[in-house]
């Protein structure tokens, strides 16, 4: 059985080229190797953008476009939007019964948000919970791995901070110390002297190390025992962490590489800054928008040599060019042997060969939109499976599945 990656996007309308090499791009590949769930975050783009219903349906799927343009597969990818899921709202609510206040404040992004985004009223108990509403999201499919940038990672961390109390609260059965009492019973006693000690340096210490020891001794001493279950090895596991049993699944922050690719002006590459280049921008913008782009401030007449290090176009060559090319562009800007604009070719040709086939496969959407809704519902169907079993096993555990 494949390990479960999950990711999503706010819509924000038509991607741009630094989406794609930020996320999508990592995304196409992560369906070869894992069960992928990717959804449509219209709950997140809502915590910081409320008032702009009119064009939410049109950002949607003008995104699913963009993603499956881009190489999502459909069949081995699971595509959907997150409010057609109300679990989501309901983890996001029970998980907020127990999450302290002082963990979403000290979110990174929260503070760095409100900073940039002061043109908006930010006081909202929508956006200061934003980051529980993602953990809900990643636990509620039991997703062993989220595909992030660095500045994202400390969101997985609280996920896993979440699910880590959330366990301890929950997922100790009546009866699980006598559970973990006849497990262990059953281990020779010598794993069971190593296990207590591996339990008590995690539990001192939160040594990594010492938990993998454990599970590693566990898995290895349970091999060799008839009638050993599953649910023996999750509970002394659960006891072994410290936790009771695993009700949510602790995800893992999956580090890919990841292509930075500037704005047009060498900053990040947003619409809402007007230096970005669609996905499926059409070509004589795309060239127009390159040879628009700010060179190198010191290189002020066609014979001024100039410094690539100062040149946002340098970026884009970092991206779109061969080596030889790269060669071509530091010899002719450091003698003047080249103008900008023969710079600026190479750069474009590259564009506007990855955009084609963005614009061939999107081009069968573009004409039949119902073809898009049928993706994004049979892809909501197989995700509602999921995350309606976890909310069972959730509320079992709290306490709330009586009749």
């Amino acid at each position: 059985m494949r390990s479960r990656v999950l990711s999503g996007m706010r819509p924000t309308g038509a991607l741009h080229l630094g989406h794609y090499h930020g996320a999508l791009k990592n995304w196409v590949k992560l369906q070869q190797d894992y069960d992928c769930f990717y959804f449509v975050a219209d709950w997140h783009a809502l915590t910081t953008h409320y008032e702009e219903r009119d064009v939410m349906e049109r950002y949607v799927y003008d995104m699913v476009i963009d993603w499956i343009a881009a190489g999502l597969d459909p069949d081995q990818s699971t595509i959907f939007i997150q409010s057609r899921l109300p679990e989501h709202a309901e983890l996001f609510t029970l998980l907020a019964m127990g999450t302290p206040l002082g963990w979403l404040e000290r979110v990174p992004t929260y503070k760095d948000q409100i900073e940039k985004l002061k043109d908006r009223d930010l006081a909202t108990y929508g956006f200061l919970g934003y980051p529980l509403l993602q953990a809900a999201d990643i636990l509620i499919y039991k997703a062993a791995y989220v595909p992030v940038g660095e500045d994202q990672a400390s969101h997985v961390e609280l996920t896993r901070e979440v699910a880590r109390r959330f366990n301890h609260l929950y997922g100790r059965h009546k009866d699980f110390d006598a559970r973990v009492a006849a497990a262990l019973a059953r281990l020779p006693k010598d794993d069971q002297r190593y296990l207590e000690k591996q339990r008590k340096a995690f539990g001192e210490t939160g040594s990594a190390e010492a938990l993998a020891k454990g599970e590693g001794v566990l898995k290895k001493a349970a091999a060799g025992i008839e009638g050993w279950s599953e649910a023996d090895t999750e509970t002394v596991l659960g006891h072994l962490r410290g936790t009771g049993q695993t009700v949510l699944t602790e995800p893992q922050a999956l580090h890919t590489e990841v292509t930075k690719l500037p704005g047009l002006d060498g900053s990040k590459m947003s619409k809402s800054y007007g230096n970005a280049i669609a996905m499926r921008e059409e070509p004589a913008v795309v060239k127009q928008k390159v040879q628009k782009m700010p060179t190198d401030p010191q290189r002020v007449r066609r014979t001024d040599p100039g410094d690539p290090a100062r040149c946002p176009v340098w970026q884009f060559h970092q991206v779109y060019s061969d080596a030889e090319t790269k060669d071509w562009v530091v010899k002719g800007c450091t003698t003047a042997g080249i103008g900008c604009l023969d710079c600026k070719q190479p750069v474009i040709d590259g564009i506007l060969k990855q955009q084609q086939p963005w614009r061939d496969r999107a081009e069968q959407y573009l004409a039949n939109p119902k073809q898009v809704h049928w993706i994004v519902e049979m892809g909501t169907e197989r995700a509602r499976t999921v995350a309606r079993q976890t909310m069972r096993d959730v509320r079992e555990a709290m306490g709330l599945n009586y009749a």
